[in-house]
């Protein structure tokens, strides 16, 4: 069986000596390794098949390699999974592995989680939710490197930083889609008033409206729920007995749950989409957007994105502690700016939107 590689075997085939080789490899060549010496210990290594020992690269710096992730549901969540999954892929790209805790939505369950995952000598904690919201941050967060995913520290002084979608530019975006294509009467079913996505969805279509010169009628614009049948309500309620020349030409939805809800009303009514009525959806959901018929215009929340840049942010506060965030001012998602991200949503365009029709 063939012999496996070492460090010096790495360090003979590049022309360094050994101490190059573990500085290079672990992260620590800037500033000690020449640039010309650092790219040839990095192609032997490749040429070798060589990486450091995890074990005993752990044991020197004081790591374990291990990052916590508490959740709320992400785990048991049909699409919200998708940001572990992010953070997960950029966590074992640098030699890390993650440990998941669902709490099942129980906040109770919270500080144990973390102290649990701290007792295991996690290198660093991330929370996770479904749906943007405030988090009580467990307090044991605060004693390693940290970062929230999805939600954002309520405290009136934020401690964390957060990674959230740009919920305000995911508004605005599908807005906009309906104006190009002609649509002037334009619906918002807004989803909960719980939810603090939602208000932040609201003022995105108004700017779009406003950027149009079109004045925003309110009962085009209401709260409607999450659910199928909430879609199915709402739509009935814009549409249902109102003449071709008063109902709206699109309607925007909160999420796509609602719009299939938006879909089987106007399907009661005899409405075929797109021709006599678009839809937009929110969230992008596998396994329905794409397949609905007609399938789903939607805005798509960047789920994976948001895991990677929140893992990538909690992997630099790891290996710079200098550059760990401090607290800033402000109140929820006004926080100081230093302690937020926003990754924007994506457009994506399939067949339940068309032209305005004609009246």
């Amino acid at each position: 069986m063939q012999r496996k590689a070492t460090a010096l075997d790495v360090a003979k085939r590049a022309g360094v000596s050994r101490s190059a080789v573990s500085l290079v490899l672990n992260g620590r060549g800037d500033g000690n390794v020449a640039k010309e010496s650092q790219d040839r210990i990095r192609e032997a290594a490749a040429d070798l098949n060589y990486s450091p020992n995890p074990i005993a690269l752990s044991l020197r710096n004081q790591r374990t390699r291990v990052i916590g992730i508490v959740s709320d549901e992400v785990v048991v969540s049909p699409f919200d999974g998708n940001i572990i999954g992010g953070a997960d892929d950029v966590a074992r790209a640098h030699g890390f592995v993650t440990l998941v805790m669902d709490t099942e939505r129980d906040a109770s369950r919270d500080e144990s989680a973390v102290e649990t995952l701290l007792d295991r000598q996690v290198d660093g904690l991330m929370y996770v939710t479904v749906g943007l919201k405030p988090l009580d941050v467990p307090q044991g967060m605060l004693r390693v490197p940290s970062v929230l995913a999805n939600c954002f520290d309520s405290s009136p002084t934020p401690r964390l930083h957060h990674v959230i979608p740009d919920e305000v530019s995911g508004g605005r975006e599908a807005t906009e889609h309906l104006l190009q294509l002609g649509h002037r009467d334009i619906a918002f079913l807004a989803g909960a008033a719980t939810s603090p996505a939602v208000p932040l969805r609201i003022v995105g279509h108004r700017e779009a409206m406003a950027k149009a010169a079109i004045p925003v009628r309110e009962d085009r614009v209401f709260m409607a729920g999450w659910d199928i049948n909430d879609g199915f309500r709402g739509a009935m309620k814009l549409l249902d007995g109102v003449s071709a020349a008063e109902r709206p030409t699109a309607i925007v939805c909160a999420n796509d749950r609602l719009a299939i809800g938006v879909a089987l009303a106007a399907a009661r009514l005899g409405l075929t989409v797109p021709r006599d009525l678009s839809i937009m959806g929110y969230d992008d959901e596998s396994r329905i957007a794409a397949t609905m018929v007609p399938a789903l215009t939607t805005m798509a929340l960047p789920l994976r994105e948001m895991g990677a840049a929140a893992m990538s942010m909690l992997l630099e506060q790891i290996e710079h502690p200098a550059q760990r965030p401090t607290s800033g001012g402000g109140t929820g998602l006004q926080a100081n700016a230093d302690l937020e991200t926003m990754v924007p949503c994506r457009l994506v365009v399939r067949e339940s939107t068309g032209p305005v029709p004609a009246r």
